[in-house]
């Protein structure tokens, strides 16, 4: 719908909706340790392609995978943000932990229904609008 590249790192479960099946052709899939993302010339160089100015993370594990990737990514200037309701702690108690840590960096959480939703209204495309609040509703 927004025309964003996705890249998936690690183990990634099939989707059985055939609604999200174009979704799951389009994204790129790196079969590589999730904590050493940042060394993957794959992934660098497709950021770089793409002019890549904001990155969004989903997954697992929280404190552990996302969180260093988070904190790396804002080490080389993106600005990040996590998808909070795709993202699993490992430990729950852990969770307002690294995200207060991940704040302290500029890194903030949002859900995915906010962030189609600023995305919508921020291209100013009306029929792309009601899309978005059909699919949410």
């Amino acid at each position: 719908m927004f025309a964003v590249a996705s890249t998936v790192i690690g183990e990634c479960q099939p989707v059985e909706i055939d609604a999200c099946q174009e979704l799951v052709h389009s994204m790129m899939q790196l079969d590589v340790d999730a904590l050493s993302i940042w060394r993957d010339r794959r992934f660098t160089d497709s950021l770089a392609s793409a002019k890549t100015g904001i990155i969004f993370y989903g997954g697992s594990w929280l404190e552990e995978e996302i969180f260093i990737a988070a904190l790396q990514a804002t080490e080389r200037g993106y600005d990040v943000r996590l998808l909070s309701d795709l993202i699993a702690p490992r430990v729950d108690a852990d969770r307002s932990l690294v995200l207060d840590r991940l704040a302290l960096h500029g890194v903030l959480p949002t859900t995915v229904r906010q962030m189609l939703l600023e995305w919508a209204v921020c291209l100013d495309d009306a029929l792309l609008k009601q899309k978005v609040q059909q699919l949410l509703a």
